[in-house]
């Protein structure tokens, strides 16, 4: 009679444990990353009146008669299953989706391992938690994060400065139009005055119109002959009135409007337009006008204008461009600043399947303002192409001038990266993530902490992409407590307790009926 007892006794405390644990999962239905538990039971040792006998003599066999001695608590485990996902807005919540834990501390061996993403940054730049625990992570050096490395707490100072930094590479990217049509004539002023004569260059050649309206061209090949109006094509008074020039038109193989005023030029397309400004060339196309910016070692900016013009073209070698730093095709120019920019023309050459094949280049600047005096830039046109459709080439640079945090963001890797006033965007740190192979075996140390344990194993700390887990930031991860699961589990253990309870109360009656027999 009194193992009845005992085991209704076991039964009330068991189902007053697991009453317990539902408790606290409902109590906690709202906790940011709170974990559920569940109660397992198990019985316990068994007392044996008899033990199992084999057949035998023409006897079958017999089962153990055993009488158990009540329940115990089998385990009580943590559900590591997600909880769904809630937006907060605020851009330093994050929240963890997978099999994975933040890492955070308050010391190099105080460490804790939480769901908990409501993080910020407190007055000193330090993520933290809302308890004031820092976050471990990885802190990038000039926007480089290493995250094979050990990991330390995160620290991001407001108002944080970004060095300038010199340019030291510019990179052309995107298309030459191959189908750009090239220069077929350069025509300069037109003298029709009576008195008006022109001597020619060597890169200027003349149109002469005669007075019957026959047009004569006169190359720049014989420089230093000179025209005159009235005169015959070799400077004589003409014998037929019809071939005296009437009119002379400067033909230029190459000019610029600086010093031969505006010029018409016709195209192989038969275009034919007046330009004002800028230097041309027969056989060439117009300037196709790209400005890169430098920064030199103090932060300062120079626009450098780099031409293109379409110089050859071959079918069987493919065609050739000109990069230059003047329009003129001189190795330099002077900049409104001052900067005086140094290229020897570069020929970039395209197979005749418009892919590039040969042609880099590199930058000189000569500086006064304080910067290094002598800066080079190479320039990398390895990724242009040349197919017919439009100019899209541009050039980017490696430098920055100097500036400020403004803005931080956290991606779905963990990456938080700033923004600066100079417009750069620059990985500043990552949140690391912790991954054990047990994790229902970490002990619960409150405020949503858990600690390793004996059985937990040991921590395997790696980003979350590399343990395949998921960050959202703005957003924290809610109670994984199902509460349909835990109101049936407390009918059903309020039914054990009470049924517990009724053991105790029969064995009892029971005790008391034998206890009257004596009387």
């Amino acid at each position: 009679m009194m193992r009845s007892l005992y085991s209704g006794v076991s039964g009330l405390k068991n189902h007053q444990n697991r009453m317990d644990v539902v408790g606290n999962n409902i109590s906690n239905v709202n906790t940011t990353g709170f974990k559920s538990s569940r109660v397992t039971f198990a019985d316990t040792l068994s007392q044996t009146l008899s033990g199992a006998s084999s057949a035998a003599d023409g006897k079958g066999g017999t089962n153990p008669k055993q009488i158990g001695l009540g329940s115990a608590v089998s385990a009580i485990d943590t559900l590591f299953t997600d909880g769904s996902v809630q937006s907060t807005g605020v851009n330093t919540d994050l929240c963890l989706s997978g099999n994975g834990l933040f890492i955070v501390g308050k010391g190099d061996s105080d460490v804790y391992y939480t769901r908990n993403g409501n993080f910020k940054f407190d007055a000193e730049g330090n993520y933290v938690t809302s308890d004031g625990l820092f976050v471990k992570g990885w802190i990038a050096n000039n926007g480089s994060l290493n995250t094979t490395s050990a990991t330390t707490y995160i620290k991001i100072p407001a108002g944080k400065s970004m060095e300038p930094k010199a340019t030291t590479q510019v990179t052309y990217t995107n298309n030459l139009d191959a189908s750009e049509p090239r220069i077929k004539s350069i025509l300069g002023k037109t003298y029709n005055g009576s008195t008006d004569q022109v001597t020619t260059t060597d890169k200027m050649g003349v149109r002469l119109t005669l007075a019957d309206g026959t047009i004569v061209t006169k190359p720049a090949s014989s420089p230093g002959t000179t025209y005159s109006i009235g005169k015959d094509e070799t400077g004589a008074t003409p014998t037929d009135p019809n071939k005296a020039i009437t009119k002379i038109q400067e033909d230029w193989v190459s000019a610029s409007t600086d010093t031969a005023g505006p010029l018409t030029i016709t195209l192989e397309d038969g275009t034919i337009q007046t330009v004002t400004d800028g230097s041309y060339a027969v056989n060439q196309s117009m300037p196709i006008t790209t400005i890169v910016t430098i920064y030199d070692s103090l932060g300062n900016t120079h626009e450098v204008p780099l031409y293109f013009v379409k110089s050859t073209v071959s079918s069987d070698t493919g065609n050739t461009w000109k990069v230059m730093v003047n329009q003129d095709g001189s190795d330099n120019i002077t900049l409104d600043d001052g900067t005086r920019v140094t290229l020897p023309p570069v020929d970039i050459k395209f197979s005749t399947d418009g892919k590039f094949t040969s042609g880099n280049g590199s930058v000189t600047l000569k500086l006064d303002n304080g910067a290094t005096m002598i800066q080079q830039v190479a320039v990398s046109l390895s990724a242009l192409t040349q197919y017919a459709g439009s100019n899209t080439a541009f050039g980017t640079n490696d430098g920055n001038a100097p500036g400020t945090l403004k803005s931080l963001s956290i991606d779905s890797s963990g990456v938080i990266t700033g923004t600066y006033t100079n417009s750069i965007n620059q990985a500043e740190a990552q949140v690391a993530i912790a991954q054990f192979n047990n994790a229902a075996g970490l002990t619960k140390e409150g405020n949503s902490l858990y600690k390793e344990s004996n059985n937990s194993g040991t921590p395997n700390i790696k980003t979350a992409n590399d343990l395949g887990c998921t960050i959202t930031p703005a957003a924290l991860e809610m109670s994984n407590v199902d509460m349909a699961s835990e109101l049936t589990d407390m009918i059903v253990t309020q039914r054990g307790y009470q049924s517990n309870s009724k053991i105790i109360t029969v064995s009892d009656e029971l005790l008391e009926t034998l206890i009257n027999m004596k009387r």
